[in-house]
């Protein structure tokens, strides 16, 4: 996400983006500062644009962080777009972002759990990266499932194990140097978590193993980022012991009835 304009406007900018580290999502690039978020986010968004299409929708992101996502999808024309986020930190950030991208995004302090009470139903929701934060999955669907309105889809992305069997790991005190990870499961038993919870497809879309392209630490974080989470001798385990982190991308779709 970039946004130019004249340099004066630019030299306080830095000064006051980096009173709101760590910057988690991104890149944002305000006038002559470029903000190298821990994540590089655009991969992910990159990765699944083709897979949706927000035209004229009603569109919220579950955890949506500083909302960079959000700021990418106004390129669909959506109807709406609503961000789902606790944390006032990002909350702040977005709306320093916000403040010269002047969008019409919406962003509530609410968790998933709020969702299925909002006051609107959305056409497509994005949950990505927060279900193995959740100690009840299952739940947790069930609440997306309710937020949609009849046909509505979801895009979720998850930590993943291999196996063809229907089962989880299930981290004894972190995963990836990680504390709040609960359920990292196979691919078949996200699946049946997802038709428990009342969705009636699952489509997978892609799959990736996170990379020091895509996540490492900058000089806009506070701590340590990926290299200091995998094994030093065994890049494809984590520091527990447990493989390494990959993702799988899935498309759930509510029928209407």
């Amino acid at each position: 996400v970039a946004i130019s304009g004249d340099i004066k406007n630019s030299l306080h900018v830095e000064h006051v983006a980096r009173m709101m580290m760590p910057w988690r999502k991104g890149p944002f690039k305000l006038f002559e500062t470029y903000i190298d978020s821990e994540w590089r986010s655009n991969i992910k968004y990159n990765l699944l644009r083709k897979h949706f299409n927000l035209k004229d929708k009603r569109v919220a992101d579950i955890g949506c962080n500083n909302g960079y996502y959000l700021f990418r999808m106004q390129e669909d024309m959506p109807k709406s777009l609503v961000g789902f986020d606790p944390s006032p930190l990002y909350k702040t950030q977005f709306d320093f972002i916000n403040h010269f991208v002047k969008s019409d995004i919406v962003y509530e302090l609410l968790g998933v759990e709020h969702l299925e009470f909002y006051e609107e139903k959305f056409d497509t929701v994005f949950c990505l990266g927060v279900l193995y934060h959740r100690s009840d999955p299952v739940g947790m669907l069930k609440s997306l499932y309710k937020g949609l309105d009849h046909k509505g889809e979801v895009i979720l992305d998850t930590f993943y194990i291999e196996g063809e069997d229907e089962m989880c790991l299930c981290p004894l005190s972190s995963y990836s140097k990680i504390p709040n990870i609960y359920f990292v499961p196979t691919i078949k038993a996200l699946k049946n978590w997802c038709l428990r919870a009342g969705f009636n497809s699952f489509e997978i879309l892609e799959t990736s193993t996170t990379n020091s392209d895509e996540q490492r630490k900058t000089s806009w974080i506070e701590g340590q980022s990926l290299e200091d989470f995998l094994d030093k001798d065994d890049n494809t385990k984590t520091v527990e012991g447990y493989p390494a982190p990959a993702r799988v991308y899935v498309k759930l779709i509510k029928e209407s009835k």
